[in-house]
């Protein structure tokens, strides 16, 4: 199939492509990389009135590390985030998610903001942010608001986001010098470039031999990309020993929603999150402690 009629914009700044989507509303959609927007149009499961392009937008594009945080712009490629080595020693789980995102064509190509915004349960960011507990910077002509990343999600391919706001930037928290950090992120997939039968990003802050903070992430279990509240809850404040990660793997599970299809049962996609889960947390402890896994 060839997609429906559209027109097509390529707005210079960001004011122009906010102005073009406060006229069109929900008949425009934004494109970046494209490559989760243009098999839909193919589909004809999306026909939007406008294409909106953002590839001439200054400001969205870049990796910058900060006291604080790292900000990625929205229309990073995937490729630039797993090329940039500041990240892998300021914040290893974003780098090691990057290269397991879909293959090498798609990573050359897609987006960090694109791929959040078309909130694919089975996607690998979602739950990366949901482990990280990053925040997103989102803008239209009355201002920007700053979105928690467990609120971005709605439904499937759904967001909170508004018609009328852009998605400009995402920011990760890193851990000062008086704490220590890791994470990890592991994928069951069919092939190579295939979706996540299973993904699990895990997030760890140590203070004292103590967990600070625990974020894990799920992916392809839920109608969204879910987050293992209880599971973190269970890890904080408390010493990282065997008990306490089979506790929150445990929970973990527990956590997740999984259906049965054609990549596995429900109950053996709740194991595997299980299994994944211990697997990451002892990983992203070592790699707090300095540790190897």
């Amino acid at each position: 199939m060839v997609p429906a009629a559209f027109d097509y914009r390529s707005p210079a700044s960001l004011d122009e492509a906010l102005g073009l989507l406060g006229e069109y509303g929900d008949d425009a959609k934004l494109v970046a990389g494209g490559q989760s927007l243009i098999p839909l149009l193919k589909l004809r499961f999306a026909a939007p009135a406008l294409l909106v392009d953002l590839a001439r937008v200054p400001g969205l594009v870049g990796v910058e590390p900060g006291p604080d945080e790292i900000r990625i712009g929205a229309r990073t490629r995937h490729v630039d985030v797993e090329r940039d080595q500041r990240l892998r020693r300021l914040c290893p789980l974003v780098s090691e998610a990057a290269p397991q995102i879909a293959d090498p064509l798609v990573r050359n190509r897609g987006t960090v903001g694109g791929s959040l915004c078309h909130a694919d349960p089975a996607g690998d960011w979602g739950a990366v942010m949901l482990a990280l507990d990053a925040r997103l910077d989102a803008r239209s002509r009355r201002g920007e608001r700053v979105i928690a990343a467990g609120d971005l999600f709605d439904g499937p391919f759904t967001t909170t986001l508004r018609p009328d706001e852009v998605l400009t930037g995402i920011r990760v928290p890193i851990a000062d010098n008086g704490r220590r950090s890791g994470g990890a992120y592991l994928k069951l997939e069919r092939k190579v470039g295939d979706f996540a039968t299973v993904g699990v990003a895990v997030h760890v802050t140590l203070t004292g031999g103590v967990v600070e903070r625990a974020g894990i992430g799920l992916t392809a279990v839920g109608p969204t990309n879910l987050r293992a509240v209880e599971a973190e809850r269970s890890l904080t404040g408390r010493e990282p020993t065997d008990e306490a990660i089979s506790d929150a793997a445990r929970l973990a599970a527990e956590a997740a929603q999984p259906k049965d299809d054609v990549r596995g049962s429900a109950a053996y996609k709740r194991d595997v999150v299980r299994v994944f889960v211990q697997r990451g947390l002892r990983r992203a402890l070592a790699a707090a402690t300095g540790g190897r896994a």
